[in-house]
């Protein structure tokens, strides 16, 4: 097949700024410079003309635009905003009373800035070719189910369990309908060339050119995640109930090692293995291949493998009702009702003076327990100076970063460190699959 094209959503807003670097046509004429447009009437707003949409291509090899106050790490603890330098095409569409800001260009141009932007171009470059494998999978498995389920009633992206006692929701690109990925960690994190792009980058990409993982004839679903917490997680805990058996729980050892996972699905067990801190590729405290792996917002975390967050019984109860616009009371417990095999918890019971809930999955529990997100669901409680039933506080304690499912980038990098292939990296994470050429 010819490498195709992919359209990443940039920003969405009322009004959008940017400025074209070199020579842009539109709309039959020539531009370069700083342009605003605006929502207005529901069309975008140039120049004094309205239009339904807009695109401006590049007129010149390396042509590249800016776009203004972009927001990364959208609802995380460091969102920031900041200026973004893209190359290929802008267009610029209208969707629900905004402008929607997408940029259109090769997939292997997309790939050299998202491995850049993802972790540090000095990572290994065995696990930038690894990487670049997961992200091409990915990519192709996402832009096969968005035409897969263009023009039906399928509801959206995401799912939802809802009754009286129960709410369990889950999210798969649920935003995503006029465009292939966004630009931000929802996806997978695209900065085009704000970032400089070293050597090894471009090395990376080019060495695994079209390359994906595939499985009985489709290309895996390749999930990724910061740190898996020593164990990685099942796909169908933390979306929908589907399995698939390259991404199973896998324990974040030496292969040849073939150390058995605990069954941290038993409370139990995970309470043990949580408490606990496991030998695994991403248990390390190894500050330089920290350092190349982790952007320098990213290492404002400093304790991914094990972490503890404590909240008072005011902090708690005002948290939960705020994320949930639900007032449960006092809490009076936090239960894990059902966990997966990497002891993320699936569904979490909330027990409170005035109502209690089951929640799920994990994403959810994570945004409940969290002004942002919490770093993973698979974590333990312990209720502190309880009088009268009512805790005083909440220790949570808990194991990883992000859902866990499929490669651990810092278990990865570590294995690139120690001198591992990339393909013996992607047969440790996705069990079974293989590595094909598709142009």
């Amino acid at each position: 097949m010819k490498e195709p094209e992919i359209s990443v959503g940039i920003v969405n807003a009322q009004e959008i700024n940017f400025s074209l670097n070199m020579n842009y046509s539109a709309k039959g004429g020539t531009y370069r410079g700083e342009e605003t447009v605006s929502f207005s009437e529901g069309g975008i707003l140039w120049r004094g003309n309205l239009y339904q949409e807009l695109t401006f291509t590049p007129m010149e090899e390396g042509a590249s635009f800016s776009l203004y106050n972009v927001t990364i790490g959208i609802n995380f603890h460091w969102e920031r905003q900041e200026t973004q330098i893209f190359q290929g095409t802008l267009k610029l569409v209208v969707e629900e009373g905004k402008i929607t800001a997408i940029n259109i260009l090769p997939v292997e141009d997309y790939l050299i800035s998202v491995i850049s932007s993802e972790m540090k171009a000095t990572s290994p470059l065995e696990f930038l070719k690894a990487h670049a494998v997961v992200s091409r999978s990915w990519l192709y498995a996402q832009m096969e189910k968005r035409r897969s389920l263009s023009g039906k009633e399928h509801g959206g992206f995401f799912s939802l369990i809802k009754s009286d006692t129960e709410y369990v929701r889950w999210y798969d690109r649920e935003d995503h309908t006029i465009f292939d990925v966004c630009a931000d960690d929802h996806c997978q994190r695209y900065q085009g060339i704000t970032k400089a792009t070293k050597e090894t980058v471009v090395q990376a990409v080019q060495a695994t050119r079209g390359q994906v993982m595939m499985m009985d004839g489709e290309i895996c679903d390749a999930r990724f995640h910061k740190c898996c917490g020593g164990a990685t997680e099942e796909f169908e805990a933390c979306w929908e109930d589907k399995h698939y058996p390259y991404l199973e729980a896998t324990r974040d050892t030496a292969p040849d090692k073939n150390i058995p996972l605990p069954d941290l699905t038993q409370e139990s067990e995970a309470d043990k293995w949580i408490r606990s801190a496991p030998r695994a590729f991403c248990n390390t405290q190894n500050k330089r291949v920290l350092a190349q792996i982790l952007n320098h917002y990213d290492q404002e975390t400093t304790d991914f493998y094990r972490w503890q967050v404590r909240y008072t019984q005011k902090e708690l109860a005002e948290l939960i009702r705020t994320r949930t616009k639900t007032d449960y009371g006092d809490i009076l417990d936090l239960i894990p009702v059902q966990r997966g095999k990497s002891g993320r918890i699936i569904r979490l019971q909330i027990v409170g003076s005035k109502r209690s809930m089951c929640i799920g999955k994990e994403l959810e529990i994570r945004r409940t327990l969290s002004d942002s997100h919490l770093f993973s669901s698979a974590f333990v409680v312990d209720k502190e100076n309880v009088k009268k039933g009512i805790p005083a506080s909440f220790l949570l304690t808990g194991a990883g970063w992000g859902h866990g499912v499929g490669l651990c980038q810092i278990g990865a990098a570590v294995m690139g460190e120690r001198g591992y292939r990339y393909d013996e990296i992607l047969l440790h994470y996705y069990k079974g699959a293989e590595v094909k050429t598709m142009y």
